[in-house]
């Protein structure tokens, strides 16, 4: 399995479309980087990720707005296709298997992590650090991320 990570900003609001009865979340994510070429010049090259997020759960759509940073997680395809002048292009896609939303353009980042896994995958782990959060109100919490 090939698996890829994007954190990127969405380039539009995404749309959530019903599909032989499934539910998919389409949205796009661009991702851009900065690098001094070989002359020592500043540049900027952004790659653009068409994303598919198949879920029942929807409810995260509201939140995918245009400028919304992202991170997102799942398996790469790229699709290759013919323009209308009748050049070759390719568009690179990923089937979403885990979403985090990282902030908005507009709060500088400041929104918090929500997360949002696939339903195939293992959310054990959260309940058991809720548990542990929970028994233990007046330790410092010591367990940081890093």
């Amino acid at each position: 399995m090939i698996k890829m990570q994007v954190i990127g900003h969405l380039g539009k609001d995404c749309l959530v479309n019903n599909v032989n009865g499934k539910s998919v979340i389409n949205f796009t994510v661009a991702h851009s980087e900065r690098f001094k070429d070989s002359q020592g010049v500043q540049q900027e090259r952004t790659t653009w990720v068409d994303c598919a997020y198949w879920t029942d759960r929807t409810a995260i759509a509201p939140y995918l707005l245009k400028g919304t940073q992202v991170f997102v997680e799942g398996q790469p395809d790229v699709r290759s296709f013919t323009r209308s002048d009748g050049t070759a292009g390719a568009a690179l896609s990923l089937r979403i298997r885990e979403i985090q939303l990282l902030g908005s353009r507009n709060d500088g980042g400041s929104q918090g992590g929500s997360n949002y896994n696939a339903p195939s995958s293992n959310t054990s782990s959260a309940a058991s650090s809720q548990q542990a959060s929970n028994s233990g109100a007046d330790e410092p919490v010591d367990d940081l991320p890093f």
